[in-house]
């Protein structure tokens, strides 16, 4: 049961163009990615610049200190890439500052067995080495044509105005504002007198705005000194200052010897197309599983109760599997991660997603007041129990249920992402196979009813699934239903981008109140 109306209905509109498009969690964002496809810049051009301003627009999503991957498509090529930017745990981290305590409950997302003070969840012990910085510079160095600064320059300027607090950001500071009081630098960033930034009433029309002058002096210093700097220079030894005097063991050795990591994507042929799943410690193992699972069956000319039941079926093996072969927890189902995920598509048919996370929303809640930067909690992807494949232990990389995706049949190629944890696999497992298996377009692919299955003991259903539909889920696992909502999401937040016959489209989740596909031919 719930409050919303049962007669409303939500729709993105969903328009093709011959130039590039944008699609990501921002409008904002967005746009400034599209004004670089419109200037002449690639599809690799334009993610540089939506990636760095989606870390000023929605900063408790993901940012320069957090981490991700993504998947891309060179056309003059015609080959996949997956780039690594995950973070690790630092080389100094002392396991004795985790002390485990027994007893009822678990801490955030996680099963895990609780820390004392729920210092690997937040606060400065559950920092890990970011590498957002590096892997936007290996897409540049390996894929971009536009000059590294001038690609900073959209997310220079949208943090020197600072980001306008609406009633949604309103909203994402309220839900975490104790734990940001905690940290004098986060309540400074983001509360007002230790409360989260009310909007005054219904018909307030007037702006309020985040300070975030110390993150544009930051991005300024990266945009001339270039990407190392944020590794080796100015911003390297700020961000370690910072650290040091809140008891964090990020080291200026964790920063020096990062790297991001170019790598072949996971392949699997399909239904006469090719999916092309990301590479390393990633939900690309599980998306592959979950397709030739799918192989095995024959489907019908729309979404049905057997198609359903068959993608429920692989999926929650795909889990199984995850969980006991791969032998680690990743985000849980119910995840309030603050991943955020971005597709690009220019004019030659060059394609990219990039999913970014900072991993819980607003990461450690722990701000660096020199860097004027959200710090991430990567060392809550860690199990704090010793003896096991994803326990804690200092320079260790962290696995993400992230899962760009490129995936093709015929005249039609589509590069798609999602945010929201588990909930990330089921939600690309879905868009996919509505493309695929259907033969769907981007814009009824977003529209339809989805289902999640992020474990392996639950289904849940999308309501306006038909009650044949929810039957046969319930022959599979125990099912409940949702509702499409802004907020919290039941299911994943997908972002994609698709090209057909030579002319491209874009979409976001249609519940997302900020996301939006921005074709290059609308700037201005």
């Amino acid at each position: 049961m719930s409050n919303f109306s049962t007669t409303q209905k939500i729709t993105k509109t969903v328009e093709w163009t011959d130039g590039g498009v944008v699609a990501s969690q921002h409008r904002t964002a967005s746009e400034a990615g599209a004004r670089v496809l419109a200037e002449g810049g690639n599809a690799f051009d334009a993610a540089v610049a939506t990636a760095f301003a989606l870390g000023v627009v929605e900063p408790w999503m993901s940012g320069p200190v957090g981490g991700g991957m993504m998947t891309l498509w060179r056309a003059d090529r015609q080959q996949a890439e997956t780039i690594e930017f995950g973070m690790r745990s630092p080389v100094g981290l002392r396991l004795e500052d985790y002390p485990l305590e027994r007893g009822d409950g678990h801490s955030d997302l996680f099963t895990w067995t609780k820390v004392k003070d729920d210092r690997n969840v937040f606060g400065p012990h559950s920092i890990a080495v970011p590498g957002f910085v590096a892997g936007i510079e290996m897409l540049h160095q390996r894929h971009a044509t536009r000059d590294w600064a001038d690609l900073l320059a959209p997310s220079v300027g949208l943090a020197e105005k600072g980001m306008l607090i609406d009633w949604y950001a309103s909203l994402m500071i309220a839900a975490v504002t104790r734990n940001l009081a905690q940290d004098p630098d986060a309540a400074a960033m983001f509360l007002v007198d230790g409360q989260w930034p009310n909007i005054a009433g219904w018909t307030d029309v007037s702006e309020q705005r985040l300070d975030q002058s110390a993150m544009a002096a930051t991005l300024r210093q990266l945009a001339e000194a270039g990407a190392r700097d944020f590794y080796e220079g100015r911003t390297a030894e700020a961000l370690v200052a910072d650290m040091a005097a809140k008891g964090s063991s990020l080291s200026a050795e964790d920063l020096s010897t990062y790297s991001a990591k170019a790598s072949p994507t996971r392949e699997i042929a399909y239904r006469g197309g090719v999916i092309h799943a990301p590479s390393g410690p990633s939900a690309g193992a599980s998306l592959v599983r979950t397709f030739r699972q799918l192989a095995q069956s024959t489907f019908g000319d729309s979404p049905d109760a057997a198609s359903f039941a068959a993608t429920a079926t692989a999926l929650r093996d795909a889990y199984k599997a995850r969980l006991s072969q791969d032998g680690a927890e990743d985000e849980p189902a119910g995840s309030e991660s603050c991943t955020t995920t971005f597709s690009v598509v220019d004019k030659d048919g060059n394609m990219i997603n990039v999913t970014q996370t900072l991993l819980s929303k607003f990461g450690s809640r722990v701000v660096s007041p020199s860097t004027g930067m959200l710090m991430n909690n990567g060392i809550m992807w860690f199990d704090p129990e010793p003896g096991r494949p994803n326990s804690l232990a200092p320079g260790k990389a962290c696995l993400m249920n992230v899962c760009p995706t490129i995936g093709s049949t015929g005249d039609t190629m589509f590069a798609i992402g999602a945010a929201g944890g588990r909930k990330i696999l089921p939600s690309v497992t879905n868009l996919a196979s509505f493309m695929l298996d259907f033969g769907m377009s981007l814009e009824d692919a977003f529209h339809h009813p989805r289902i999640d299955v992020s474990g392996t003991e639950r289904i849940i259903a999308d309501e306006d699934l038909s009650p044949e539909i929810v039957e046969a889920l319930s022959g599979v696992a125990d099912t409940g239903t949702a509702k499409r909502t802004v907020h919290p999401y039941a299911f994943g937040v997908p972002a994609g981008v698709m090209r057909q016959n030579g002319r491209n489209c874009g979409a976001t989740e249609i519940m997302s109140p900020w996301g939006d596909a921005i074709l290059a031919d609308d700037i201005a």
